[in-house]
């Protein structure tokens, strides 16, 4: 998607007349510039390989054995790989922020405007502590996107997403599997949001 602005809608600095300048830029996640966060490979993502190599190894049994209960674990170990493959994904940009606004891979680059709020919220979950930003809007999502990148292609329907949506509007993105400590990327964040909103 093209973005272009228009400058002869902007007001002209005095000594400087309004001039038509056409700027535009290719927004997607992989190429927004500014800030970015990946995954991070550790080993917490061990299990993604372990599942694909059970996968093979059911579905080998199932084709050797003929017996079809095989074949239910293979889909199932399959399934697990196939909805957490982006967490492998260590090279690609999953979360950043711009001059625009912050972007979210599978989502959209959000206006800097449309923010009301950015907060880190930590959630005690099991034996561990989870770290959530959470993006207040104070307009609606139509609106608040730049450019929406929530239609994925067919074969990525069905995979991890980086962030989820409430009922009241506030964009959900869990930051632990990034390659970035929580309060890093909040601060960051909240710096960038000051900058640009000013």
């Amino acid at each position: 998607m093209r973005l272009e602005l228009d400058s002869t809608q902007l007001k002209p600095t005095p000594g400087h007349p309004g001039q038509k300048v056409r700027m535009s830029a290719n927004l997607d996640e992989r190429n927004a510039g500014g800030y970015s966060v990946a995954y991070g490979r550790d080993d917490i993502y061990f299990p993604v390989y372990v599942t694909a190599a059970l996968a093979a190894i059911f579905l080998t049994a199932a084709w050797i054995t003929g017996a079809i209960w095989w074949l239910g674990l293979a889909v199932a170990a399959a399934g697990f790989t196939y909805y957490n493959i982006p967490l492998l994904e260590t090279g690609r940009p999953t979360i950043g922020a711009n001059q625009y606004g912050i972007f979210i891979q599978a989502f959209g680059l959000l206006r800097w405007r449309a923010i009301d709020r950015i907060d880190l919220v930590e959630t005690a979950e099991r034996a561990m502590t989870v770290h959530e930003l959470q993006i207040v809007l104070n307009a609606p999502l139509g609106s608040a996107l730049v450019t929406d990148w929530r239609k994925q292609p067919s074969y990525r329907a069905l995979m991890r997403l980086p962030w989820r949506m409430d009922h009241k509007g506030v964009v959900r993105v869990n930051l632990e599997p990034f390659d970035q400590p929580a309060d890093v990327i909040h601060r960051t964040f909240l710096r960038m949001w000051r900058y640009y909103r000013s």
